[in-house]
């Protein structure tokens, strides 16, 4: 049976990678997806929206996104929010969708993406060993007030070595993917 301890870090570790995932799906490759537009928040009806809570979004060629709105009045606060957010894209309109064509990406800012990547992978590895670190701290309180003997709490600290360097390698594969989608031409 796995240690109530193994259990929570392997939950938070899933939690660290989904994260690392979702945050790789807002970042712009050369191809359209919809996850990119995550990010954007329309101002609606006076609150702010996830813009896939009030339209539908589909990339229906390679290079192009469509925003059809539930609401055809707003499609002007889409263009606006669009236009406010830091994807640097620029939506057109034809009063039933918005047209966003996702320009192809140059060299320099590939190799900037990559970096970025790198850097967001380097924090989702440091939330993974954050995540062993407090395990092996609870691991270490249990057997010192009795709770573990000694060989247990050795075995869990190496089975949460195991884990850790499993999360990690999660990570450099969800990263590997990503870097080549992105230097793809």
């Amino acid at each position: 049976m796995e240690h109530p301890v193994m259990k929570e870090a392997r939950a938070k570790m899933e939690k660290a990678v989904e994260a690392f995932k979702h945050e790789l799906s807002t970042i712009r490759t050369g191809r359209a997806s919809i996850g990119l537009l995550d990010v954007v928040e329309v101002e609606m009806y006076g609150t702010k929206m996830k813009l896939n809570q009030i339209a539908t979004v589909t990339a229906p060629e390679p290079r192009l996104l469509v925003i059809t709105p539930w609401d055809k009045t707003q499609i002007g606060a889409i263009e606006k929010a669009i236009l406010a957010s830091p994807l640097d894209l620029t939506p057109s309109n034809d009063g039933r969708v918005v047209r966003i064509p996702i320009p192809p990406l140059t060299e320099e800012r590939r190799k900037d993406l990559v970096k970025l990547l790198g850097k967001l992978a380097e924090e989702a590895r440091v939330a993974i060993r954050n995540v062993r670190r407090h395990a092996v701290d609870a691991v270490k309180k249990d057997q010192k007030d009795g709770k573990i003997p000694e060989d247990e709490a050795h075995k869990i600290t190496g089975d949460l070595q195991k884990l850790t360097d499993d999360y990690i390698e999660k990570v450099e594969d969800v990263l590997k993917k990503k870097e080549a989608e992105v230097m793809e031409v």
